[in-house]
């Protein structure tokens, strides 16, 4: 359904992970490109696409429940729906009713046919989506995707059946985006990928192609002059090479901070998980990465009431936890995923069952992260600034701490240095330090 332009208005309803989102920045600039301007209230838009997530069941009902809505909107004006993003075959029939059309985010150049324009025409001549231009979502922020996919297919896990297998994006396409986000004045750039330290690639040097790994990747773009942060998401315990660790503790500008989902701390759910590494292994990567990277800091991933999982086997992920004393923790309880090998297991921890064990790991995470914040009374720590609010202003240290504090919305996007006088468990309050 093609528009009239002062009608061309859209709006996108993104769920799911940061790959998500640094998806619907490119699928923002093909809409712009075709003359539509951005609305933040789908009640103005004249177009709603839905970037989705299979990942969880909550998110899909998220989706049914706005679809719904939308549907009742479409009687009384002009409104289109789209669906794209990471959808399970099994979630596909139930969603597409909803939507006037669907189309997988790696064939994001056909978008233009599907609303009955014209071909964007340096659009047809790539070969993957990752070469079309985001917009980004902040001037000083920039999310960077090193792959796509994944080929780990752990259990209970959507995203090998809605992105497909691993692909890692070429390395001088890499480099030439972080490049261009520095020359812009970028300060903070986070690589991504479902599996980032996987990464393999190639480069040109000295007239030859060569063999580029993660760890490389990180000293090629640390190589890059300019006052800049690099992270990076997410991390696989079996691909933590002592090569990596090396190459985080040795380049400045990667940051003191390692997100490395563990899932469970019993070895016979990580091994009905499909995760390839043991709880010793696990915690001996820790050990290793304490000893080489200052001050780091580490957050994990963990599900609870997986199939099968007992109270003494749910036992064992507390005292990892305890063990570990992370300083951010994502607990997820245990949704069943069509498609995937853990569908087949009988989801037979209650619901009730795993509220309780999701508090009772939420509890151990606060100590921890106190205890953790803690170290930071009475120092002084460097922060980019994010967010201004009510005079005062919110952004995170070189460690993904929060840090709020007084100050000028003209230090927006700005590194800046902040005395810590208060914590909780989960952020932390300062004050500005003279310069």
């Amino acid at each position: 359904m093609k528009f009239h332009q002062k009608e061309k208005k859209y709006h996108l309803f993104v769920l799911g992970c940061q790959m998500n989102r640094s998806d619907a920045e490119r699928l923002a600039y093909v809409l712009e490109r075709l003359g539509y301007q951005r609305t933040e209230n789908e009640n103005e838009a004249n177009l709603i696409i839905v970037v989705a997530c299979s990942v969880r069941q909550s998110a899909i009902d998220r989706i049914l429940g706005k679809a719904g809505n939308w549907q009742k909107l479409k009687e009384k004006r002009k409104l289109v729906l789209g669906l794209t993003g990471c959808v399970l075959p099994k979630d596909k029939p139930k969603l597409e009713k909803y939507f006037d059309f669907y189309f997988e985010i790696k064939d994001l150049k056909t978008l233009p046919s599907f609303l009955g324009e014209k071909p964007i025409f340096n659009l047809e001549k790539i070969d993957n989506y990752f070469q079309i231009t985001p917009n980004y979502n902040s001037n000083f922020q920039a999310y960077v995707p090193i792959s796509t996919g994944c080929d780990n297919f752990c259990s209970y896990c959507a995203v090998p059946y809605t992105r497909g297998r691993e692909i890692s994006r070429p390395a001088e396409e890499i480099l030439c985006e972080v490049q261009q986000l520095v020359n812009r004045g970028y300060k903070e750039i986070t690589l991504l990928g479902q599996n980032v330290n996987s990464y393999k690639g190639q480069i040109k040097e000295n007239g030859k192609t060569i063999p580029i790994d993660f760890p490389d990747l990180l000293r090629k773009i640390n190589e890059i002059e300019g006052n800049f942060w690099i992270r990076f998401l997410t991390s696989h315990p079996k691909d933590m090479s002592e090569k990596l660790i090396k190459t985080i503790a040795e380049c400045p500008k990667v940051c003191e901070y390692i997100h490395l989902p563990v899932q469970s701390g019993d070895n016979e759910i990580l091994k009905k998980m499909n995760r390839s590494y043991t709880v010793e292994h696990y915690k001996k990567l820790i050990e290793r990465i304490r000893q080489e990277i200052k001050n780091v800091a580490i957050s994990t991933d963990i599900i609870v009431g997986f199939p099968t999982e007992s109270t003494e086997q749910f036992e064992n992920t507390k005292k990892l936890m305890e063990e570990v004393q992370f300083d951010m923790a994502y607990i997820a309880q245990y949704s069943p995923r069509p498609g995937t090998a853990a569908a087949h297991l009988k989801d037979d921890v209650s619901k009730a069952e795993k509220k309780r064990r999701e508090k009772e790991l939420t509890e151990v995470l606060e100590k921890t992260a106190l205890f953790n914040n803690q170290k930071y009374l009475g120092k002084e720590v460097e922060v980019l600034v994010e967010i201004s609010k009510k005079g005062f202003l919110y952004g995170r240290t070189r460690t993904f701490k929060p840090v709020k504090f007084k100050g000028e919305k003209n230090l927006l996007g700005q590194f800046v240095k902040v005395k810590i006088l208060k914590c909780s468990a989960f952020s932390l309050e300062g004050e500005l330090s003279q310069p």
